[in-house]
């Protein structure tokens, strides 16, 4: 059984160092002609004919069941020669556009498309330096967010279209009256894909807005192949898979990730078995904090720890978790290595888009020495 791991060691090794970087590929301009198709992502979909393009956005927020979005994109100039509700036609190429989330953002960056965003929610919390120094210079202005979105500073920017990260029907009341003036908005459901390549094939959306599609079917198709090789490589070895707990608790609940979530298919791909694999949810489940904790004491490993920078601040929540296994043995890791000083966390930004690197970062915690001195690029670890 050694030399069997021993084996499959040296072949990810040899697969991993032969790589290029993600950040290489996402910049690259030489890629494929290819036709573009939806292969992981369940939320939306694209269909081409001669006058248009056809995106639909299916479910775009939690509890949407049912409900869906369609659009029209058309090439610009040429809008009136189709035969629609206008409220449903988007110009493309895209020239003018806000985001509403970070992730938005990177897949926009891929495409070499930074320049058309206009304006964003949040600039604290960029972690993009091109992107920060953008919005320092005045070109790309902060909308605000939630219930505090400024009306009137998006009115003057005038977008082609804002892509709005809706986390309920509630996000649906407060963008109302900016659809009700002309504005068009498309739910952006890529945080409710629960694979983690589902997530990164968003990239496609935006491709169609730019009229990108190679590109962006370029840029997918690597990052897709980078991570089905490596999932490949470590689920055919034969070494021990360790019990993975994720989260903290707030005040008495704790808020666990579904196992039919991306993190739990990051952890499983990534060769350790997840707390909760066998449970199924649309939401984030609250549970007791005694219900998890009791459950947590057979965890080998603690992921994704929140706010929580040292074990000090985990202890301080309730004195029982230091009494973890995982505590004791120093096995915490948050994906915090990335920060922004206005606290944006690069994870949640261009790790959208590279999935492989973070089952990477995870494989490498959940099985030390897997990759050499390789260091995580998202993830680090509570001391």
């Amino acid at each position: 059984m050694r030399s069997e791991v021993i084996c499959w060691v040296f072949i990810v090794l040899a697969f991993t160092s032969s790589c290029k970087s993600r950040v290489d590929i996402l910049t690259s301009e030489k890629y494929p002609d290819v036709k573009s198709s939806v292969f992981y992502a369940q939320r939306f979909s694209i269909e081409k004919n001669d006058s248009c393009t056809i995106l639909t956005i299916k479910e775009p927020w939690q509890g949407a069941e049912g409900i869906s979005q369609l659009f029209y994109l058309v090439a610009r100039g040429k809008e009136s020669e189709l035969k629609a509700d206008p409220s449903r036609i988007i110009p493309v190429p895209v020239e003018k556009i806000i985001c509403m989330s970070s992730t938005h953002i990177a897949m926009i960056s891929a495409l070499g498309e930074e320049r058309s965003i206009s304006g964003i929610s949040g600039t604290n919390y960029i972690y993009d330096n091109r992107i920060l120094t953008l919005a320092d210079s005045g070109f790309i202005r902060d909308i605000g967010y939630d219930a505090g979105i400024n009306n009137e500073l998006i009115l003057s920017i005038s977008p082609d279209l804002i892509m709005m990260y809706g986390i309920g029907s509630e996000s649906a009341g407060y963008i109302s009256k900016i659809t009700e003036l002309g504005t068009k908005v498309i739910y952006n459901a890529d945080y409710l894909e629960t694979d983690p390549l589902g997530k990164a094939e968003w990239i496609k959306v935006f491709g169609a807005l730019y009229c990108k599609e190679e590109k962006a079917d370029s840029v997918f198709n690597a990052a897709a192949d980078s991570y089905n090789e490596l999932k490949s490589a470590i689920g055919k070895m034969n070494m021990v898979k360790p019990a993975v707990l994720l989260g903290l608790p707030y005040r008495d609940t704790w808020f666990i990730s579904p196992g039919n979530s991306y993190i739990k298919s990051l952890i499983t791909d990534a060769g350790g078995v997840y707390l909760w694999k066998d449970t199924e949810s649309s939401f984030s489940m609250p549970y007791s904090f005694e219900t998890v904790y009791m459950k947590a004491l057979k965890a080998d490993y603690w992921l994704n720890t929140g706010g929580a920078g040292t074990k000090n601040e985990i202890n301080s929540l309730d004195p029982k978790l230091a009494k973890l296994q995982c505590y004791i043995s120093g096995n915490i890791y948050n994906n915090t290595r990335r920060m922004s000083p206005g606290g944006g966390n690069d994870y949640w930004e261009s790790g959208t888009m590279n999935p492989d690197i973070i089952l990477k970062d995870i494989a490498s915690i959940l099985h030390p020495g897997l990759f050499g001195n390789y260091v995580p690029v998202y993830y680090k670890k509570i001391e």
